[in-house]
């Protein structure tokens, strides 16, 4: 019996921890349900450890397969990378990013900086994904992103955050509400409103922040709705359902009838910052840090 890991035993283990049931794992593996049994076991043994707890109807991780299986999820994702790249270059392109953003960054600096790229890099292909901070970050670590555009100040353990913009928040209100900027006096006005919010899955950070703007004026605010898309959130207060607080970017982009009060005399400003994962080795990240260097930052 050989005493190395192959890739063939890190894409069974991979299968396995995904159905947790030796059949069905059989079965997408198109193997013997004893030889995927034996192949395991050989994993087991070469490692030292119990991977997985056989019960008499279901199977589960042991806390070594738990790490096992985070570890095999990036380097399966690293090698699909690999394949990607190798196909991209066969095409003539150099390669492709994927970058994550929330809503509010599709309205500020992203188009000018993908433009520049475009400009600087041309084979460089870029594939775009709206998802909330999160997600951005899971994805980062798990190499299923390049780049993510998030509304945070603190990078998670293992990426690298780089500040891009900061600015102010604003009240979203409907245009026929009874106060508007020239009656604006303080947020205490809106106290007994009820308010429609970014939800913690955008970002948990940013909620924390807009919550803090609320304390700071002495109450809780009445959330009725939460949600992770900005136009609905101005649909929502269109139609009065509520008022709103949001970065102040978002004012521009959306053909939505609906007034803004800038928070210009509050503390708190809401970061915009370029995220991404030090280990990730795809030749198109220096190229667009590049060009955030030398064209915006």
């Amino acid at each position: 019996m050989s005493n190395q890991i192959e890739l063939r035993h890190l894409i069974y283990f991979s299968t396995l921890a995904e159905e947790l049931h030796f059949r069905k794992a059989a079965e997408r593996l198109f193997i013997s349900q004893p030889g995927l049994t034996r192949q395991i076991k050989q994993m087991e043994e070469i490692y030292g450890a119990v991977l997985f707890e056989r019960g008499k109807r279901s199977v589960q991780l042991t806390n070594a397969g738990q790490y096992l299986k985070s570890e095999v999820d990036i380097l399966l994702n690293q090698l699909d990378n690999i394949k990607t790249q190798i196909k991209k270059r066969a095409e003539g392109k150099i390669t492709e990013l994927s970058i994550g953003f929330i809503g509010s960054a599709a309205q500020s600096i992203m188009p000018d900086l993908l433009y520049q790229l475009d400009q600087e890099h041309p084979l460089i292909e870029v594939a775009m994904n709206e998802l909330p901070n999160n997600t951005q970050v899971e994805y980062l670590l798990h190499n299923k992103l390049d780049f993510g555009f998030v509304r945070m100040d603190t990078p998670s353990s293992g990426l690298v955050l780089k500040k891009i913009t900061e600015e102010p928040f604003s009240l979203v209100i409907p245009k026929n509400y009874p106060i508007q900027q020239d009656s604006f006096h303080s947020l205490q006005q809106f106290r007994n409103e009820a308010f429609i919010l970014f939800s913690r899955d955008y970002s948990n950070a940013y909620y924390e922040l807009v919550m803090s703007i609320f304390g700071d004026h002495g109450f809780v605010p009445n959330v009725h709705h939460k949600t992770v898309n900005a136009l609905s959130i101005f649909k929502l207060v269109e139609k009065g359902m509520g008022v709103a607080i949001v970065p102040s970017s978002l004012r521009v982009g959306y053909d939505v009838p609906v007034n803004f009060i800038e928070l210009h005399d509050i503390p708190q400003r809401s970061q915009l910052s370029l995220i991404w994962n030090p280990k990730n080795r795809n030749p198109g990240i220096p190229a667009l840090l590049s060009v955030l260097e030398h064209y915006f930052l």
